[in-house]
């Protein structure tokens, strides 16, 4: 059967079930199992319509083995279910109220029942072995949408189209590792359709899922949920015994790259600044577009700094290359003309920024915080 299909289990009716106030296996040290809607691990559900009750001990020990053993081998052999696919549970028959939640947890690798399940009206997690009023619902369909929680606007998120900001952060972090999704998928121990499915749509995975993609991808749970998005990066501690390298020349020129967001230093009438601006760098000049009476318009016909970094906040470590020299504006044509051309991007600040500021290495350093033993 294939994943993209609606899959039911099916097992006798146990409405049948009297109430007792013990049930006979869980005296003899048998964990009881919620069935159907999720019941608590000591309960079994009579039906939608009614409230869950404990098996009552007149039923023979050898008939409720021989029950569920051919409930389980029923279920076995139809329910398939991966990580991060919709448990449903539903009774339109009686218009019971409707369940579902993401299944975080699998039993069997098969991916046959039980499974855990975060429903989606309380956030719990529990085991549950679906009953007839269940299904699957698998990453290939579109999901359903689930009741919405008072107060709670995630929901809105399912059945539209388009990544979410989980989604691009997953992808973006994966990326920049060079990581397959295949590998990142088997890093955080989820199916890889599931973790194509965050990076593609609107979704709200479970902290588990969040926590062990965080681990695969070496950030943080906070980094891929966007918080701390507005304050500065290490806002962690340091590392217990860090070592700080100097860089050579080439590896400075390395980080630099070809393009990307630095600081320059400059001197203005009413002091220091440092300002950032998107750099390009050419024929080992760093260059940069700004506007005539800007800030780091002031660099022209003065020696200045210049400083690129990045911080690694998960793995408390980062690097940061100088380069010291003089300003000067460029004003060939078309020296101007290929700068312009050749350019990765618009500064990001907008407006007319036309004027070309080139700064000439005369001095270029750099420092890199690794952990001890590296």
């Amino acid at each position: 059967m294939g994943r993209g299909a609606d899959v039911r289990a099916v097992h006798p009716p146990v409405g049948s079930l009297r109430p007792a106030r013990e049930h006979p296996k869980r005296e003899a040290g048998f964990p009881a199992v919620g069935f159907g809607t999720g019941a608590p691990a000591d309960a079994v559900d009579r039906g939608p319509d009614t409230a869950p009750h404990r098996l009552s001990p007149c039923v023979g020990h050898r008939h409720v083995a021989r029950w569920v053993q051919r409930l389980c081998e029923e279920m076995v052999t139809i329910m398939r279910a991966h990580l991060g696919d919709q448990l449903v549970i539903e009774n339109r028959a009686t218009g019971a109220p409707r369940r579902d939640g993401e299944i975080v947890g699998l039993r069997h690798a098969d991916g046959s029942p039980p499974y855990e399940v975060r429903w989606s009206d309380t956030d719990e997690v529990t085991l549950v072995f679906p009953g007839p009023d269940a299904h699957v619902r698998h990453l290939e369909q579109a999901p359903e949408p689930s009741p919405a929680r008072a107060g709670d606007e995630k929901g809105a998120a399912y059945g539209t189209s388009g990544p979410g900001d989980i989604g691009r952060r997953v992808a973006a972090e994966r990326v920049g590792r060079h990581l397959t999704r295949e590998e990142t998928a088997r890093r955080a121990g989820m199916a890889p359709d599931y973790l194509a499915y965050l990076e593609e749509h609107p979704a709200d995975p479970t902290l588990a899922s969040l926590v062990r993609l965080a681990d695969a991808l070496g950030t943080t749970v906070t980094a891929l949920r966007g918080g701390g998005s507005d304050l500065p990066p290490g806002q962690g501690i340091a590392l217990p015994h860090p070592r700080l390298l100097q860089l050579g020349p080439d590896e400075c020129r390395a980080l630099l790259s070809t393009h990307g967001v630095g600081r320059v230093a400059v001197s203005t009438p009413d002091g220091p600044a440092v300002v950032p601006v998107n750099y390009e760098v050419v024929d080992r000049s760093v260059t940069f577009r700004t506007a005539p009476e800007s800030v780091p318009a002031a660099a022209v016909g003065n020696d200045v700094a210049f400083e690129v970094d990045h911080v690694d906040d998960a793995l408390r470590s980062g690097w940061s290359v100088l380069v010291v020299g003089p300003a000067r504006v460029v004003t060939d044509p078309g020296a101007i003309r290929r700068l312009t051309e050749r350019a990765h991007t618009r500064p990001w600040a907008g407006g007319a920024r036309e004027m070309w500021v080139a700064i000439e290495p005369r001095r270029l350093t750099g420092r890199r915080i690794v952990p001890a033993g590296e």
